[in-house]
């Protein structure tokens, strides 16, 4: 019972506002748009509340601002804003030591806190394209020729034009090798690799 006479002070209530609304009063309050006072002891919901405290679902939640767009999985293709802030790690081979490069673009020119051996070049490249430190994976119906460029490895992890970096590089086939001329700018003379 309890539950019914809320619902119909929730009723009232809307039915009241909804009237409000259109100007004219609402026929079965003799012009008041008040709503009916309840017999129990508890006070009546307010609209967007309810007894238990909690707020009732608005009727009305949609916004006419749209969502940003997400972030990509990686940076565009072709001019980029130039903006950077990576770690560059090159293994030469297996058991050697790592090189570790650090490289801060703004604009396409490079900040003094690369150390980066060739900074400009590399801030350069990203700005021409930005996608060169996040190849997209081979698809199956890709052939990637079985030619062996070397024992180097890379890891490129950052930001690039807001969008978050964290590649790895070969040159265990085709496909790899061809990532990796297009990102030597990026990756540095490190490794033995051209």
């Amino acid at each position: 019972m309890r539950n019914f006479r809320m619902l119909a002070a929730f009723l009232a209530v809307g039915a009241g506002l909804i009237s409000g609304c259109s100007g004219t009063p609402d026929s079965g309050t003799s012009g008041s748009t008040a709503p009916p006072s309840s017999s129990s002891n508890s006070s009546s919901p307010t609209p967007g509340s309810s007894s238990s405290g909690t707020a009732a679902p608005s009727a009305d939640t949609e916004t006419s601002v749209p969502a940003p767009a997400p972030a990509t999985s990686r940076p565009s293709n072709g001019p980029g804003q130039g903006n950077a802030e990576l770690a560059i790690t090159v293994v030469p081979s297996p058991g050697a030591p790592d090189v570790n490069y650090t490289l801060v673009c703004s604009s396409g020119t490079p900040a003094e806190e690369s150390s980066h051996p060739n900074a400009a070049a590399a801030c350069a490249a990203l700005k021409d394209d930005p996608a060169i430190v996040a190849p997209a994976a081979p698809g199956t119906s890709q052939p990637c020729t079985q030619q062996y460029g070397g024992p180097q490895t890379a890891t490129v992890t950052g930001v690039v034009d807001g969008v978050a970096v964290d590649s790895k590089f070969a040159r265990t086939n085709g496909c790899e090798i061809s990532a990796w001329e297009a990102a030597k700018d990026v990756l540095g003379a490190s490794g033995g690799a051209s």
